[in-house]
């Protein structure tokens, strides 16, 4: 029995995240969504509208209406983002901007204000969705470069979960950092990347969000400060030829 907070949960993964853990016994789950609220709901789950991550009021805006509901929050998942395609030829300052406002400063700020008001306590967790594209060690030139925005923000994204865990760890409050899996998502095909979806064994959220429940109910404070693929390697396609063959799953993965 749990209270869970899902911090971008209109579709894909943090839709299927919401899912999963209302079928959980007992929990109770609360949502954000930056616009509308989704069709589906149960008994125990409140979604909090036009909460939009990309503002500074963010943060507070969310403790002053989660607080109201719940005085204690088990589980913080962060899962909003955007992906902002680009190349050397091409690069785009509005897509860089905003992708670092959502996958890096924002998570700042949201935990910031979840902590100070008290909501995540001794023995919560806080779960920051990354990506393996965040890791500087997985990047080969078989893939090239390009699309400067999204890893590098991921990385910025996978440092704060660093930092984060350091500030939280005389609180016993466990911060993760994890790479999900690659997902047959709107995203995913909305930057060409559906062409790559059979050959990169890419998942449904639904499949996705099923493993990353059971990793965080195994996550614990010892694991704080560290980044995790729940489902291991298979996905990331550099895995092998930068760090071996016959890897673990769950994968532990190098910054």
């Amino acid at each position: 029995m749990s209270n869970v907070l899902v911090i971008g949960a209109s579709r894909g993964l943090g839709a299927s995240l919401v899912k999963a853990y209302a079928t959980g016994s007992g929990n109770r789950v609360f949502a954000t969504t930056r616009s509308t609220v989704p069709s589906e709901s149960t008994g125990n789950v409140t979604y909090f509208s036009g909460i939009d991550i990309a503002t500074e009021s963010a943060g507070s805006d969310l403790v002053s209406r989660v607080s109201k509901s719940v005085s204690t929050l088990d589980v913080v998942i962060t899962t909003a983002g955007y992906f902002g395609t680009e190349s050397f030829d091409e690069p785009s300052w509005e897509k860089e901007v905003k992708m670092y406002t959502i996958s890096s400063i924002a998570p700042v700020f949201l935990v910031h204000h979840l902590v100070k008001a008290g909501l995540v306590k001794q023995g919560g967790k806080i779960i920051l969705v990354s990506s393996e594209s965040g890791s500087i060690t997985l990047r080969h030139e078989s893939e090239g470069g390009g699309n400067y925005g999204h890893h590098a923000s991921k990385s910025a994204l996978n440092m704060v979960g660093k930092l984060l865990s350091l500030d939280l760890k005389e609180k016993e409050i466990a911060v993760g950092v994890v790479h999900p899996g690659f997902m047959r998502t709107e995203m995913t095909k909305g930057v060409g990347f559906d062409q790559f979806w059979d050959a990169g064994h890419a998942v449904v959220p639904d499949e996705a969000a099923k493993s990353l429940v059971e990793f965080i109910d195994q996550f614990n404070i010892n694991m704080s400060g560290e980044y995790w693929a729940p489902r291991g390697p298979k996905d990331i396609g550099t895995a092998e030829a930068v760090l071996g063959r016959d890897l673990s799953t769950p994968l532990k993965l190098p910054w």
